[in-house]
């Protein structure tokens, strides 16, 4: 998942206004920031596989501390306490948190049965990467909604607000 992320994390601002967009970003995109830090220090584990999905050719053979459903909720209540540390938004705090954790319910839709509960536990995952069609329609769909959300709840305050959030669209859309 790719857009999908990106969608909840605009479509979070009506339930979430007060928290910026690029922190509501950051906690929908924690998992995979994280993931090449540990990739690089050598704590996770990836190849590359050409075929192993119809959408990446990534094999994902260790993501313990990054992608773990566990983990997930431990960098949530860091990410949202830290939040609510800052900014005393509880509501706040609690939508970054959830968003962090929906991260790993949109990889577990996505990936191969490759999704870890726990550090060393059971790993799992529905597979909709084996096809390339359904992937697609699935993160578009989410963008588009998510999209459509900010763009309904948010009003730019000058034209260079408006011109920055439809490049970032367009930036996402072509990646």
């Amino acid at each position: 998942m790719f857009l999908g992320h990106f969608g909840l994390a605009l479509g979070a601002k009506r339930v979430a206004p007060r928290p910026s967009l690029g922190t509501l970003v950051l906690a929908a995109q924690l998992a995979d920031g994280l993931w090449p830090i540990f990739l690089l220090f050598g704590w996770e584990m990836v190849e590359i596989a050409p075929g192993t999905t119809a959408v990446t050719p990534l094999l994902f053979k260790s993501y313990p501390y990054s992608h773990s459903l566990a983990a997930d909720f431990l960098w949530a209540a860091l990410l949202g306490g830290g939040y609510y540390a800052v900014r005393r938004d509880r509501n706040g705090a609690l939508w970054i948190g959830a968003l962090v954790i929906s991260h790993w319910v949109l990889d577990f839709v996505s990936h191969a049965p490759d999704m870890p509960l726990l550090p060393g536990g059971p790993r799992i995952g529905l597979g909709l990467w084996y096809s390339l069609p359904a992937t697609l329609a699935v993160e578009f769909l989410l963008f588009g909604a998510g999209v459509w959300i900010y763009a309904s709840v948010t009003r730019p305050t000058d034209r260079l607000g408006t011109w920055l959030l439809w490049t970032f669209v367009a930036l996402l859309t072509v990646l």
